[in-house]
């Protein structure tokens, strides 16, 4: 394995805490509509909860599809 490969996980383990923590600290109050966007199916019924967030996971993928694309294209 590639010393430089070593330096990308240990960056993006930081960056993952970091933003763990900032969401943990009340910080996640900008993201009250992640999961109820037009699209998520939510399904609530007395002794049944459905919920399948076909959009917020489309957007997700979306967005890291773009970082990892920008992400080879400059380095």
């Amino acid at each position: 394995m590639a010393p430089q490969l070593g330096k990308i996980i240990v960056v993006l383990g930081l960056l993952l805490v970091a933003l763990g923590a900032f969401l943990w600290l009340g910080g996640g109050n900008w993201l009250n509509w992640f999961g109820r966007l037009p699209g998520d199916i939510r399904v609530e019924r007395p002794g049944f909860r459905f919920y399948a967030p076909i959009m917020s996971m489309l957007l997700v993928s979306l967005l890291l599809s773009l970082l990892l694309w920008l992400a080879r294209r400059l380095g």
